[in-house]
Parts: C-alpha cells; sequence; structure tokens
C-alpha cells in the first residue's frame, strides 16, 4: 500500500513545509507547524440546471454528499461588459442602521463576509439579531459551537421571533450544502468558520487545510446561487484572524468586531470591504435585550470628557465616511527609570514617538527625563494622521500643565519639520464638530482655500506646531 503524503503547515500563516520545522519559514513564528494530509483532487461537479440561478435543489439535511453546483458562478461564460444585467435590489438592508453603514450602504446580495471577534464580544449576538431586522429574507443560521435550543434561548431573550429563521447544528460542510441548496436562503450564517469541516480531509477542524477548503467550498454556494454569507471567526491572542491569512482574501468583506467584553460599547469595523468604504465605523451598546445602535458616536465618546484639567484634547478623526470626535488624553510626568517609558493605549506607539521628537527638537520641549502616557478615551484606535496636531498638543498641555480650551476641537497633520499640514475633508469634519457645540476649531491654514466653516464655528488656522502651542500658554 502506498504511503499518504503529507506535509507541515503553520497553523497561523498556512506555510507549508515537506518535514517539520521548530520555526515558520513563512511567518518566522515558533512551534505552528502541524502535520497535515496532502488534500486528495476532487472531482469536478456535475452541472445540472434549475433552481435560482441556475442551480439545482440538492438532497437536504443528512450527511449525504452534495454537489458542488455550478450555476451562473461555476458555469460562466465570457461575456461582454455591456451584457451583463444587474439585479434591481442588489442590496439587502439588515435593519440596523450602523451594520448597514458598515456595510457600505446595506449587504450586498452574494457577497461572503467575515465577523471576527474576541470570545463573549457579541459576534453570535450580532448574528442572531439578523432574524429580526431582515424583514421577509429566508436565514439559515448554521451552528456548529451551539445546540438549536441555546440559539432558541438567545433569540427569545433578544425578542427574534420569526418563521424565516432556519437553525441547522451541522459542521459537516457537505451537509451545509446540501441544505443550503436545498432551502436556498436570501442569507446564512456560519457560526463559527473554525467548527466545520470537509469529511475528505484528514486534519482536524479550525486547521488551515479546513478553513480553506471549508470557505472555498461555501464561497462557491455562496455565489452559486446567489445567497449572503455571513462567516463567524476567531481571532488568536494577538488579535489577529485565526486560520490562513488567505482567508480574508478570499471573502468580499472582513469586519472586526472590537470593544471589552467587561463594559457594554462594540464597535464594529470594516478592515476590507469591496463594496463601501474600508475602516467605515459602527458603535452598538450591548444590553439584555441585545445590541442596541449608538446614532450619535462623538457624544457619546465626550459624554465623561473633564473641564479644566491638562493634557486632553479634542480631535475629529475621520472614520471611514465618518467625521469621529473622540478625547485623547496625555500623562507627561517625571521618570524613575533610566529609560523613559512610551505607552500608547488606541495610538500607534512608534507614532507618538515620532511627535515626541518634533516637540523636543522643534519646540525645545524635553521629555527625556519624562514618562510619556497616551489614551483615546471610548476604545476607539486612532490611525490617520489628521489626530497628530490634537496628539502633539495634548502632551504638550501635561508637559506644560496648562489646561487647553474645553471648547476647541483641534484637527491637522504635523510633519517632520514642525509644520502643520492639511487634512482631507475638512468641511464634513467641521459641520460634525459645530454639531457637537464646540465654538473654535483649530485647522491647518493650508485648509482655508475655498473654505464656507459653519455659521457659529470660529476657524482659527495655523501654519506651524509653534502657533498651535502659543494658543496653551
Amino acid at each position: 500500500m502506498a504511503k499518504a503524503k503529507t506535509q507541515y503547515v503553520c497553523q497561523d500563516c498556512g506555510h507549508s513545509s515537506i518535514r517539520w520545522e521548530g520555526q515558520c519559514g513563512g511567518c518566522r513564528a515558533w512551534n505552528t507547524l502541524v502535520e497535515e494530509a496532502v488534500p486528495t483532487a476532487v472531482k469536478a461537479p456535475v452541472l445540472r440546471s434549475g433552481g435560482r440561478g441556475g442551480a439545482s435543489n440538492g438532497a437536504a439535511g443528512g450527511g449525504g454528499s452534495a454537489p458542488r453546483m455550478a450555476g451562473a458562478y461555476g458555469a460562466a461564460r465570457p461575456q461582454r461588459l455591456k451584457d451583463v444585467t444587474i439585479a434591481e435590489r442588489h442590496r439587502i438592508s439588515t435593519g440596523l442602521g450602523e451594520f448597514d453603514r458598515v456595510m457600505g450602504g446595506g449587504v450586498m446580495v452574494g457577497s461572503l463576509t467575515l465577523v471576527a471577534g474576541d470570545p463573549g464580544i457579541g459576534k453570535s449576538t450580532l448574528m442572531t439579531e439578523l432574524g429580526r431586522g431582515l424583514d421577509g429574507e429566508t436565514v439559515l443560521y448554521v451552528t456548529g459551537e451551539e445546540s438549536a435550543q441555546q440559539v432558541k434561548l438567545r433569540a427569545r431573550r433578544m425578542g427574534v421571533d420569526t418563521d424565516a429563521l432556519f437553525l441547522f447544528p451541522e459542521t459537516n460542510v457537505e451537509a451545509i450544502l446540501a441544505a443550503a441548496y436545498d432551502l436556498q436562503p436570501d442569507v446564512m450564517v456560519v457560526d463559527s468558520i473554525q467548527t466545520v469541516y470537509r469529511p475528505d480531509l484528514t486534519s482536524a477542524p479550525g486547521s488551515v487545510a479546513q478553513v480553506r477548503e471549508s470557505t472555498a467550498a461555501l464561497l462557491d454556494v455562496t455565489k452559486s446561487l446567489p445567497t449572503t454569507t455571513f462567516l463567524v471567526g476567531h481571532v488568536t491572542k494577538q488579535g489577529s484572524i485565526a486560520g490562513p491569512r488567505v482567508l480574508e482574501h478570499m471573502v468580499d468583506t472582513v469586519l472586526h468586531f472590537e470593544g471589552d467584553r467587561h463594559h457594554a460599547y462594540r464597535i464594529l469595523r470594516a478592515v476590507k470591504n469591496r463594496f463601501g468604504a474600508a475602516n467605515e465605523l459602527g458603535v452598538f451598546e450591548m444590553r439584555e435585550g441585545g445590541l442596541e445602535e449608538v446614532g450619535n458616536p462623538s457624544a457619546l465618546f465626550l459624554s465623561e470628557r473633564q473641564f479644566g484639567s491638562s493634557g486632553s484634547s479634542v480631535v475629529c478623526a475621520l472614520e471611514g465616511t465618518r467625521p469621529l470626535l473622540v478625547e485623547v488624553q496625555a500623562l507627561v510626568a517625571p521618570t524613575s527609570y533610566n529609560t523613559p517609558q512610551r505607552t500608547a493605549t488606541g495610538f500607534d506607539a512608534k507614532r507618538l514617538q515620532v511627535l515626541l521628537a518634533v516637540l523636543e527638537k522643534r519646540e525645545g520641549l524635553r521629555f527625556s527625563q519624562h514618562d510619556v502616557f497616551l489614551n483615546v478615551a471610548g476604545g476607539v484606535r486612532l490611525e490617520e494622521p489628521a489626530v497628530d496636531l490634537g496628539v502633539a498638543l495634548a502632551v504638550a498641555s501635561s508637559f506644560r500643565d496648562v489646561p487647553l480650551d474645553s471648547s476647541t476641537a483641534i484637527v491637522g497633520e504635523v510633519g517632520l519639520g514642525g509644520e502643520v499640514r492639511a487634512v482631507g475633508r475638512i468641511e464634513a469634519r467641521l459641520a460634525e464638530i459645530k454639531q457637537l457645540g464646540f465654538e473654535r476649531a483649530l485647522v491647518p491654514k493650508a485648509n482655508l482655500k475655498g473654505l464656507q466653516p459653519p455659521d457659529g464655528l470660529e476657524v482659527l488656522p495655523v501654519r506651524r506646531l509653534a502657533e498651535a502651542l502659543d494658543l496653551i500658554g
């Protein structure tokens, strides 16, 4: 009998090797290579006609093998661009305004979305809530981690009571495909992708090979029917999505569910979106009856702001298409270590080092004997350069122990020469600043050209960081 071929696959990045190695040659992680059988070739599916989108109905339930129906997706032929027809309804409204906003105005029909987050953050709660918001849409909820009774208890607590929600406790991919072709749901949820498996692979569920091949099979049924599919995914201790990196390339949209499970607020962020803006942001509050939308996140993040204290500034960041006002807190204190500490929460620590170097070199603020701690209130992570000026002024305010004006919001990018550079979408930022009751806005002078600020909002233009520092004394 011929010996079965095996390979060693990294469980973090999917890199394969013909022999075991202590360190992965792809991502350089240690002790992540696991022996797996080399998958055998799968015969091409038999094309059949009929059913929605050209796919035929498969046998329901059971563990019977379901053929990969090709329909309009697998049997597609080259066609001219002008001959491609678009359905009248190509997006589905979920009934959750924040969720639809993150998805780009609703969920695209025939899309595959990966929803990832920490354990207990609310991923299953969000997916169950789709059954309440989708009016008249058939939802197939494949639960691999919970029984149907457990999902029913959660749905009862959330007030989800609909005849269009079907529960299917199954982990065999072939049975899931058969049920999908039989029911032909408008929306399908697989909770979670790490629990499902293909029986023709010898590796355990959750391994790189199983996650990759199971996702490929679910992608095929998503495009063939077409249906809208959500995959719930786990994350590693480092916060990255568990499984091979190729998983994020296979899906259309990647959503990260962020927040502290010990607190009520949750942030849904679009990391990748083929049908909308990336880095779009939605805010929810976890309550007994499920997730409640937060219509004005800026007011939420500023609700506990302390007035009259040094080291606090309000910046206007742009998350996708939404201007968001958040508080930046800085604490500068004399150090008791040979090497001063630099700690940042919600902000890039390396970018903080750059801003400290600019303040020290260009403006003469000496931080060599001081620890610097930075925190973005509300659990938001700021990444765009437009918040540089607010961060720099918060640090300088704490260093000098002089409070900033509490009625002023700050926008601007800081260059290495100490200059304040222009930012994008300044009109939308100023409108949000005005709406939340701020009286003044500190903006780059380069943004004044052709600018029409809102009535009642005073705009303070600055060209260099030194001009902004003069405003705080």
